[in-house]
């Protein structure tokens, strides 16, 4: 049961998401929404991740058997991407590559800001 309403929080977020992008005039996806009004909940401790913690392992668990129907697709199509490969492949290499740098920053970012902010909030004294 506690599976259950955590997919049911996780899938009332998501619709949440797509609403929001079926009715905010943006070019944005709904998916985009979800996860934005997701982390806002967490942050506001409108949600606690021990809500939905269980359910969101297992999602990223099986995430990538998400990806094996648009890889299937990929190589079906290959016969009218041959010419341009070459540019497909770089294009590839090099979004992963910023994708991954960014992560990096914004990661070590976000982990010295919760050391400063911990260390502000324990007067100084930080217990680990």
């Amino acid at each position: 049961m506690k599976y259950t309403k955590q997919l049911a929080v996780i899938s009332l977020v998501s619709f949440a998401g797509e609403f929001l992008s079926a009715t905010i005039p943006l070019p944005v996806p709904g998916s985009v929404y979800g996860m934005l009004l997701l982390f806002l909940c967490l942050c506001l401790k409108i949600l606690k991740l021990s809500q939905i913690e269980d359910t969101a392992d297992f999602l990223l668990l099986v995430m990538p058997l998400f990806f094996v129907a648009p890889g299937i697709s990929i190589i079906d199509t290959y016969p009218q991407v041959k010419d341009s490969i070459l540019s497909l492949v770089l294009i590839s290499f090099v979004t992963a590559l910023i994708t991954m740098v960014v992560t990096g920053h914004v990661t070590q970012f976000l982990i010295r800001h919760g050391k400063k902010k911990g260390k502000k909030e324990e007067g100084g004294k930080r217990y680990e």
